[in-house]
């Protein structure tokens, strides 16, 4: 067996058929024309280099490669492509941005990755409505940059510039969810190619009313499905009006002060914007990479929204809880330059970390507890990485329960990938055990589909399932993921 397979095999059993340098299998020349009439001769490729790109995201997974990457401009074209998929019996894999974290675009079983990226970048807004339509090639930052001078945005922020359509299919979140909620919360309507090509409208053809309560559910049925039930190719999302906005940081002497400062924050109803934390270690990070000079201590990223006098108010009941805590004074964001300064260190968490120790690949965590359980499920963390001696930097979305453990680790020592792979195994159990859940916005992809077992229990797993064979009875919509069947 490969090292790599080996690898692959701490985090989850997977079918040989992983193999990164697995060959292609020989699709007809009659099927790649068939995709070459659709969509163009150039815009299909079997090229090693292309289905490699294609068959790897920013998970520890190893490759996966597709046997074939077309990229269609249309839905029409995507619907004529799963047809062709769905006569031969070809696994499709949507491909947005690559940037998922738990190997979603692996090509596990081969087939047809279709790159939505090429397609035509949609962007139709309802100002007056408050929503937007976009097309699967359209980004968050993108977006953001269309809307600038409407006075309107899209605040769900993962980070990334992820593609939004791959956001629903993850349902991610981000920084902004204890203000704004995940994806679940601002997706109202779907446009959803099926596997055998019928092009779904889970809302309806062109509607977006604000609410309803017609038939089933099928928008959020969607939303979070990771390409296994369906390929998005338009999303209706909500949007906001951009607010006014005011940042600030403060540190603390333990975690416990942090995270119960968060806890009497929510309790007094503040409507915070964002509130993350960072733990000592996350923060000595964030002060290499970014040449900043915070305290050495687990500290809290702070962003209210609102009018002066609104602003003035939240700050007042904060700045009585933290001082309470034995907080440091609020630092405050005074300009826009330090400002985005502020929230970009944050953003950079991640290649601050790996910084640490040069070469090193990452395994990130993405537990979510209720918030009573915070405290006791970091404590709980921090002693174990203290315990494994392992190298790791902690943040979360504290706000909603969410956090990370970004584990640094050399992807060549067995040992160490065995030691950090039982350490999030267990700490997503612990999690589970205190009422929350082994992913908060990372989703479940090839890494945690036992976990996902232990959370919703053989009944939900079987209705997971008899819903898969009913839209996907040959089970063509990116195989492997979620659950195996």
């Amino acid at each position: 067996m490969s090292f790599a397979l080996r690898i692959c095999n701490i985090y989850r059993k997977i079918p040989s058929s992983i193999q990164g340098y697995r060959q292609a299998r020989l699709l007809s020349n009659d099927v790649i024309q068939q995709f070459q009439n659709i969509v163009g001769q150039d815009k299909v490729s079997t090229a090693e280099i292309t289905r490699q790109h294609h068959g790897q995201d920013e998970s520890l997974f190893p490759c996966a490669m597709p046997d074939v990457v077309v990229s269609p401009f249309s839905t029409e074209e995507v619907s004529s492509i799963a047809k062709i998929c769905f006569q031969h019996k070809l696994p499709m894999i949507p491909y947005g941005t690559g940037t998922g974290l738990e190997g979603g675009i692996s090509a596990i079983k081969g087939g047809v990755c279709l790159d939505l990226t090429q397609m035509q970048p949609t962007i139709d807004a309802n100002l007056s409505d408050f929503d937007v339509t976009i097309g699967p090639s359209v980004t968050r930052i993108a977006l953001n940059n269309y809307l600038h001078d409407t006075g309107l945005w899209f605040p769900i922020d993962p980070g990334a510039d992820a593609s939004l359509c791959g956001m629903v299919a993850t349902s991610a979140s981000g920084t902004t969810a204890v203000r704004y909620g995940t994806m679940r919360e601002n997706v109202i309507n779907l446009e959803v190619v099926l596997a055998d090509g019928s092009i779904l409208h889970t809302a309806g053809k062109g509607l977006h009313p604000k609410k309803t309560s017609a038939g089933y559910n099928l928008t959020n049925l969607f939303v979070g499905s990771e390409g296994t039930l369906g390929i998005i190719t338009k999303a209706t999302l909500r949007l906001y009006a951009i607010p006014e906005k005011m940042s600030a940081i403060c540190s603390f002497p333990s975690t416990e002060d942090a995270v119960k400062s968060v806890e009497e924050i929510l309790l007094y109803n503040v409507p915070i914007a964002r509130i993350e934390f960072l733990d000592e270690y996350a923060v000595n990070a964030c002060n290499k990479y970014s040449n900043l000079d915070h305290p050495i201590q687990p500290m809290l990223f702070l962003e209210f929204y609102g009018s002066k006098a609104e602003i003035e108010s939240q700050v007042n009941i904060v700045e009585e809880v933290i001082s309470g805590r034995n907080s440091t004074a609020l630092k405050w964001a005074t300009t826009t330059e330090e400002h985005n300064k502020l929230w970009k260190a944050r953003h950079d968490l991640l290649y601050a970390a790996r910084a640490l120790k040069p070469g090193s690949k990452t395994k990130i965590t993405d537990v979510a507890v209720p918030i009573s359980k915070l405290t006791e499920i970091l404590t709980k963390a921090k002693e174990e990485i203290e315990k494994d001696n392992i190298l790791c930097c902690t943040v979360g979305h504290v706000g909603d329960g969410n956090f990370h453990c970004l584990i640094m680790h050399d992807p060549s020592d067995l040992k160490e990938v065995e030691t950090i792979h039982k350490f999030s195994t267990n700490l997503a159990r612990h999690a589970q055990d205190l009422g929350g859940t082994c992913t908060g916005e990372h989703g479940i992809g090839l890494g945690k589909m036992q976990l996902l077992e232990r959370e919703v229990g053989d009944i939900g797993i079987s209705v997971m399932k008899s819903i898969k064979r009913a839209l996907d009875p040959h089970n063509l919509m990116n195989p492997g993921k979620i659950f195996d069947l």
